[in-house]
């Protein structure tokens, strides 16, 4: 199975280059699922019904989420109902939605977690321990997990990388909205990636509009950060599984800068 993993979009600028060349990438990939980080999708905040549907009509299977999951507050209407969104599981109990889901692609399942850092990000429970209830209860019904680890410090993405080595098919990181060099199969089979990147505006700071951005850095004026235009990229990764085993196969990144 070939899954393709699109990173953090950003806002119209990322939904639109999706809109125009996703279809290309999946058929020059053979892909047969894809599953992107939505949490900025819709205005660079956050997430809409309206967005989450114009994602999922393009042939995005699943939405995973993170920090910035509650700025649209309409989507309390709509998370507890909608399975292929999925918001980090370490969050209290009583939380809206979901940490992790089942899905059936063309007969096969997988599952798909869904987890926030600690270091330098304010989260409710230990990520590490949460993934251990979490893949103990997908393993019940499938070998093929993927885990979005949404977090800042490189050090807690890979030690969980490791960590989680051998019991889930691929772990990869989101949030920093820059793509790294390190994509690997693990000793246990397990495929990892420090940060998947962006797929936004690529003349941009982390695809807010760099003057604003450049303003914040040398003034002591607050700045309002405004989503960047222009031309696009698409950052993602694609990871082949085999589907009896679980495990990875072969794992590469895709970088593309349309400008």
């Amino acid at each position: 199975m070939n899954t393709l993993i699109i990173g953090d979009i950003v806002g119209r600028v990322g939904r639109n280059i999706l809109k125009e060349k996703l279809k290309e990438i999946i058929e020059e990939n053979k892909i047969n699922l894809v599953i992107a980080n939505a949490e900025n999708a819709a205005g660079g905040n956050g997430i809409t019904r309206k967005v989450a549907d114009e994602l999922f009509e393009m042939g995005i299977s699943a939405l995973t989420m993170g920090n910035h999951v509650w700025d649209q507050k309409e989507i309390f209407n709509f998370i507890d109902d909608e399975k292929r969104i999925i918001r980090p599981a370490n969050y209290l109990p009583n939380t809206p939605g979901r940490g992790s889901s089942l899905l059936n692609i063309n007969n096969v399942k997988i599952g798909i977690i869904n987890l926030q850092g600690t270091v330098f990000m304010q989260c409710n429970k230990n990520p590490f321990l949460i993934a251990d209830d979490e893949v103990k209860a997908l393993r019940e019904h499938t070998n093929i997990i993927l885990v979005d680890f949404h977090a800042e410090a490189t050090s807690e993405k890979i030690a969980l990388g490791h960590y989680l080595d051998g019991r889930v098919s691929c772990v990869y990181g989101t949030h920093t909205h820059v793509q790294t060099a390190d994509e690997k199969i693990l000793s246990g089979g397990t495929g990892f990636i420090t940060d998947v990147g962006m797929t936004g505006p690529y003349d941009s700071v982390l695809g807010m509009d760099k003057d604003k951005i450049i303003k914040k850095f040398t003034s002591s004026i607050p700045v309002k950060f405004d989503i960047a235009k222009g031309p696009a990229q698409i950052n993602g990764l694609v990871i082949n599984i085999d589907e009896n085993t679980g495990k990875c196969i072969d794992i590469y990144r895709i970088n593309k800068n349309y400008i």
